[in-house]
């Protein structure tokens, strides 16, 4: 393919649900649909390299959830965060865009929020993509350790031992942990994120939406259920050094769902920044695999 025939991604929004959509968009309008659904601290931003590698065959969206990226709520919507929301607002985005159709592919708080889709809609998805995307407690790592104290007992104190997570040295973390060379990540990256999560008020947002974190572990059996009812052509594709989201937690799809492929990789939580064309490979199989 020569570099001209890359497809161009657009920048746009939408209004869905009472919120300003900011979403990336490239391929054909008529193509097999593939929806994008990032996670924590990022944004559509993290598909910057992978959606031009989609883009020549496939319907590439990727929205920026609320709270994050350049998704914008206003004051008046009394907005309250939380996954169950998120997913409201997600549902409405893919109705405004009229989407019947679509794969998705879900990355740390993605995962929740494609799988209430999931549920809401299993005619809908075509195949699921989950890069580091959880769905079971065996997958949760130490590291959520004082993220689960805070669920069992939320107080202040340990509201407040969270914000380290919030720092610039703990958003580098999440990219550079278990990466080979962290020298390769993109500085843009974090600092990109990093700024977003300054914003005033933003950290009131995330620290919510790490307590509400605990309603998805709740919901991981109804996730599971769907699984093994529906059976989507699955790609459960891993950093197998993620500090967060440990490998148990991708072959475990395996155990619900027969078509569940999982492949690991040598890197951390964010793949993409070192991995992005294997794992465009990966999920060009697996949409063959769908409309087979």
């Amino acid at each position: 393919m020569s570099p001209l025939s890359v497809p161009a991604t657009s920048i746009r929004t939408i209004d869905a649900d009472g919120v300003k959509v900011f979403y990336r968009e490239a391929g054909q309008p008529d193509a097999p649909v593939i929806l994008l659904l990032h996670g924590f601290p990022t944004s559509s931003h993290m598909f910057r390299t992978l959606i031009p590698q989609l883009a020549s065959k496939y319907r590439v969206i990727a929205p920026d959830l609320p709270g994050f990226g350049f998704t914008s709520v206003p004051s008046e919507r009394n907005y309250r965060y939380s996954f169950d929301s998120l997913a409201k607002t997600a549902l409405a985005f893919v109705d405004a865009l009229g989407l019947k159709r679509y794969a998705i592919y879900v990355f740390d708080y993605g995962a929740p929020v494609g799988f209430r889709l999931a549920l809401a809609h299993p005619e809908r998805v075509s195949a699921i993509v989950s890069q580091n995307g959880n769905a079971y407690e065996e997958g949760l790592s130490d590291a959520w350790n004082p993220i689960q104290r805070y669920w069992q007992d939320p107080t202040p104190e340990n509201r407040d031992v969270l914000r380290g997570f919030l720092t610039l040295d703990g958003t580098r973390m999440q990219y550079v942990t278990g990466v080979s060379n962290p020298e390769t990540i993109a500085p843009e990256s974090y600092m990109l994120d990093q700024a977003l999560l300054e914003r005033p008020g933003n950290d009131t947002i995330q620290l919510d939406l790490f307590l509400d974190y605990a309603s998805n572990v709740k919901l991981y059996p109804a996730f599971q259920d769907y699984f093994r009812s529906a059976k989507p052509p699955m790609l459960a594709i891993w950093g197998k050094n993620d500090p967060f989201f440990i490998p148990p937690g991708a072959e475990a799809y395996r155990r619900d769902n027969p078509n569940a492929v999982v492949e690991l990789l040598d890197t951390g939580h964010f793949a993409l920044e070192t991995h992005a064309p294997e794992i465009a490979s990966s999920i060009d199989r697996l949409m063959a695999r769908a409309a087979a």
